[in-house]
């Protein structure tokens, strides 16, 4: 692929366990076949922040790279968009936030994800922990989208159940905030209605065997389509909460929006009864005859059952004190408003009404 796309001097950013497990052989094999000559850094975080894109950057910048080889989940996809972008165009990647917007391509970016979940590999968006400050930065812009992506489930086998449910209920996330996003559009919903359509139905399939291949391949389609359909409509309410959970508790990205999934769902479908009904169709969870307010119901009630049925915990039984969590509410509510997410939503919160959500949510899961 990168000899058809006129690239030829390749950073390849991954984490110590894809390496050590011997995943990388084959592509270290593929690239010495073709006679190209690679950089490997090692070292990219499950929660990429700060100081791990500058370690980064200053590695690609030993050598002359002309494109990005990401290879691993959303954390070391977005890890490369990130690098990209400074590497072409310089500054602390705080510059480049939300409401920043960039169009301007950095470095190309090539991604092999092997999870099914982020969809990182398909957005124009990227994530990163500012340290400093417990805060994670949306990035967003035609920049952060990689211009080519190797999609193959087989590499998804060997994921852990855990792993497998926080990727998978990210990806429906993705999906169903896609479509009921006020910036939805005809595009991104065809996209999202297939994801919704490719990953209920096997979550708790490949939670329960994870060598299911059909299963396990469709929940990789759909985080494919579902980063196209939010790549093409962005995210709501549910994202906008759960960046400010995992910058301050370090709770994986996945998990957190697990814990909200169906209170908020409960809280934003009146904004837009129709459409979460619709959700719930596709699901399977309700019949084209029930009227939309039942269809809602059975879509809450699958939500919550789904995070019952794959062991997702609340906050409080992840560890996280009730104090803490409480002291934390204004500036996670702070956050969440300033990412530009819940403006989204078919129900935008008043301040009042995320400080109320955030309350409920640490004792449910």
């Amino acid at each position: 692929m990168l000899q058809q796309i006129g690239l030829s001097r390749p950073f390849v950013m991954t984490d110590r366990f894809l390496w050590d497990n011997g995943r990388l052989d084959a592509i270290r094999d593929a690239l010495d076949q073709a006679g190209i000559r690679a950089r490997f850094f090692l070292d990219t975080v499950p929660e990429p922040d700060v100081p791990s894109i500058e370690r980064a950057l200053a590695d690609l910048l030993l050598d002359e790279h002309d494109c990005i080889v990401a290879f691993g989940g959303g954390s070391p996809i977005d890890s490369a968009k990130a690098v990209a972008v400074l590497a072409r165009h310089g500054g602390h990647i705080s510059d480049y936030k939300a409401p920043h917007l960039q169009n301007d391509a950095g470095l190309p970016v090539i991604a092999i994800p092997t999870t099914a979940g982020t969809g990182s590999e398909a957005t124009r968006f990227t994530v990163i922990t500012d340290t400093e400050r417990d805060e994670k930065m949306l990035c967003a812009g035609l920049a952060y989208l990689p211009v080519a992506a190797l999609v193959d489930f087989e590499v998804t086998l060997t994921k852990p159940a855990r792993l497998t449910a926080d990727t998978g209920i990210d990806a429906l996330t993705h999906a169903i905030e896609a479509y009921v996003s006020r910036r939805a559009t005809p595009v991104s919903d065809l996209f999202a209605l297939a994801a919704i359509e490719a990953i209920a139905p096997n979550l708790r399939r490949v939670w329960a065997d994870g060598s299911d291949m059909e299963a396990r391949e469709q929940l990789m389609l759909g985080a494919t389509y579902a980063g196209v359909a939010f790549s093409n409509s962005s995210v709501a309410l549910v994202h906008g909460m759960s960046r400010p959970i995992g910058a301050h508790f370090h709770v994986p990205h996945g998990l957190s929006n697990a814990m909200l999934l169906p209170l908020v769902t409960e809280f934003s479908a009146p904004g837009n009864v129709a459409r979460y009904a619709r959700c719930a169709k596709v699901m399977g969870v309700a019949s084209d005859g029930e009227g939309d307010q039942m269809a809602v119901s059975r879509l809450v009630e699958e939500l919550a059952a789904v995070n019952r049925d794959l062991a997702v915990p609340s906050p409080n039984a992840y560890g996280v004190t009730r104090e803490r969590w409480e002291e934390m509410i204004p500036v996670m509510v702070e956050q969440a408003i300033a990412s530009g997410s819940p403006a989204n939503n078919p129900r935008v919160p008043t301040e009042a009404e995320m400080h109320a959500l955030y309350r409920r949510a640490f004792d449910q899961g």
